[in-house]
């Protein structure tokens, strides 16, 4: 069995999760089923390629550099959200809230933007 915690940028854990081969995809996909609040959380190098994020609310969560590769982020709450360096090619960000989100260096290649909110997001350098 393995524990994983997902913690705040202050360390204060917000959600934790034990099953056999654990992994964080596993964790943040348990914690968005029970409908936890991740606002904040740091997420930072995470691996998140394929996970099921819909819905989520990582409002002024720590994404940076996290592989989000066809990850599905429909309608996921990421306002504020750090997400420089973060991978998501071929990513479902339809819907999302990504308001004033950090997304310098970005790889959003073949990402489904359709209807997402990227009001005042800072996309500079950002892969198309």
């Amino acid at each position: 069995m393995k524990t994983i915690k997902i913690k705040d940028r202050k360390d204060k854990v917000i959600f934790t999760h034990t099953c056999d081969n654990n992994t964080i995809k596993i964790t943040l996909e348990k914690a968005i089923s029970e409908k936890v609040d991740l606002t904040g959380s740091n997420l930072y190098d995470a691996n998140l390629r394929g996970a099921n994020l819909r819905g989520a609310n990582l409002y002024d969560a720590n994404l940076y550099d996290a592989n989000l590769r066809g990850a599905n982020l429909r309608g996921a709450n990421l306002k504020d959200a750090w997400l420089m360096d973060s991978d998501l090619t071929d990513a479902n960000l339809r819907g999302a809230n990504l308001t004033y989100a950090d997304l310098r260096d970005a790889n959003l290649t073949y990402a489904d933007l359709r209807d997402a909110d990227l009001r005042d997001a800072d996309l500079r350098d950002a892969k198309f």
